[in-house]
């Protein structure tokens, strides 16, 4: 005989059971919907040949494999099949190096180097850093560090050498000119500046802008510049973009405020389909009344096109010198929770007046080439060569030599009599030792000498300069 109160009891334990049941279930597809909706690779019937593949190599490849590795491969290998040279996917130290990039310091000692003949010449002591309260000086040649040779190591191993945790210090000895005997040199490493702006007031009242690339700080180093230059009397303003790769778009714009009469188009972004549209407009604060010229060359790319376009547009600047690149495109990226960054190209940019200049350029208002020598190929380091030897390198050494004013006969390519007079000359001349070959050093010096020619001759900042105090005598007429 059953009560009441078992049968009552037991169809309790039974709809709790169902209860229990439909909310695990809820809970399970709710999970999976979840799921799908945060990782919709999971939908994609191709996700399952990863997943076969990604399964099959941990369990049974001979040498066994990591994890991290083959999700890395995997992101680089999807980013990859986009074919698309501006976006990538970085792992992780390669993803932290690339964020730093465009910080304003880095923890080191602060010096640039060459490698002159198996050496390691310090080229420059860069201003702010450590190096330059340490005693370090420009053409030191580094031997030890920390009390170990640095003969046989690449530049990259030197350099895995000199950084370390801020605070820390570095031992180096140095060969110094002049001086026998090593120099031993105590650096305390931390914080080196990495500047992008530099400026110089030139004659008449020009003054020179040059920004390198546009990093975090781009901005406010670029005003510091301007008023700097407007304190010493500046009648004109020349920025000099050659060479600038672009960069962050942020401080691109902050620099246009400056030049863009407020209200006016910067720059137009244009995400994919058309579906977003984002229109920058100048918030300039006080109008710019000297004239501007840009200098730009085929390197002159992306964001430094926009700061052009945008000053050719809507500020007057006159551009010359060369076709820009034509970047017309711009890249997002994210860093990761272990420091991988994901590169990836996710919209266009329009000038102010709607052109996409992607793989076009930006023509200049006037169009000046630069002098033949100054577009001759870098000579590499460990460079050798000497009587007999010929090809692409004793071409570049001849023209070199010869846009100085050594005579290097026919330029042939063939290292000749003619060319090694010439380059034992030029070493008697600049007091090295005069043997005819050409070697690091010797190429190094060449290198400085054509440089110093060439901004003294630059056609492209003279033009300018010209255009500048023309349109300068205008105004000052007009008034």
């Amino acid at each position: 005989m059953i009560r009441f109160g078992e049968n009552a009891a037991k169809q309790r334990r039974v709809t709790l059971v169902v209860i229990m049941a439909i909310l695990l279930l809820g809970g399970f597809f709710v999970g999976r919907l979840s799921m799908l909706a945060q990782y919709p690779i999971i939908k994609d019937q191709a996700f399952g040949n990863l997943s076969y593949a990604y399964k099959e190599i941990m369990n049974d490849y001979l040498d066994g494999a990591k994890s991290k590795a083959l999700v890395d491969g995997a992101a680089e290998g999807m980013v990859g099949s986009l074919q698309d040279p501006y976006s990538v996917y970085l792992s992780e130290d390669k993803g932290e190096a690339y964020m730093q990039s465009y910080e304003d310091h880095f923890v080191g000692i602060g010096v640039e180097i060459r490698q002159e003949d198996g050496a390691f010449i310090i080229d420059d002591i860069i201003k702010g850093a450590p190096s330059e309260k340490s005693g370090l000086e420009k053409e030191d040649a580094i031997e030890t560090v920390d009390g170990k040779s640095v003969k046989g190591l690449t530049f990259d191993d030197l350099k895995s050498k000199l950084q370390g945790k801020s605070g820390s210090t570095v031992k180096l000895e140095v060969q110094r000119p002049g001086r026998s005997g090593m120099v031993t040199v105590s650096v305390k490493r931390g914080d080196v500046p990495v500047l992008t702006v530099s400026s110089e007031m030139k004659a008449d009242g020009v003054g020179e802008i040059t920004i390198s690339r546009f990093a975090e700080k781009t901005a406010q180093e670029f005003d510091a510049a301007v008023q700097s230059l407007q304190k010493q009397g500046m009648k004109a303003l020349l920025l000099d973009l050659r060479g600038n790769p672009g960069g962050l778009l942020n401080p691109t714009i902050e620099i246009a405020n400056r030049f863009v009469p407020k209200g006016k188009t910067i720059v137009q972004v244009v995400y994919k389909d058309e579906k977003r549209v984002l229109t920058h407009t100048s918030s300039q604060k006080e109008p710019w009344t000297l004239p501007i010229a840009i200098l730009v060359d085929g390197h002159t790319a992306s964001s430094a096109e926009v700061l052009t376009a945008a000053l050719k547009d809507m500020a007057g600047a006159q551009v010359v010198g060369e076709k820009t690149f034509g970047k017309g495109i711009v890249q997002n990226f994210n860093q990761l929770k272990d420091g991988s960054v994901l590169k990836l190209t996710e919209a266009q940019w329009r000038t102010p007046n709607g052109q996409w200049i992607h793989k076009k350029g930006i023509e200049p208002n006037v169009a000046v080439a630069p002098p033949a020598y100054a577009l001759l190929p870098r000579l590499d380091a460990g460079l050798k060569l000497k009587a007999g030897d010929y090809g692409d390198k004793v071409v570049t050494v001849q023209k070199m030599l010869q846009a100085i004013g050594y005579d290097t006969g026919t330029g042939s390519g063939i290292y000749d009599e003619a060319t090694e007079a010439a380059v034992r000359a030029f070493q008697q001349k600049e007091s090295l030792p005069a043997t005819g070959e050409t070697n690091d050093r010797t190429a190094y010096r060449i290198l400085d000498r054509l440089t110093a020619k060439f901004q003294t001759e630059d056609p492209q900042r003279n033009k300018a300069i010209e255009l500048l105090k023309a349109a300068e005598a205008a105004a000052s007429s007009g008034k």
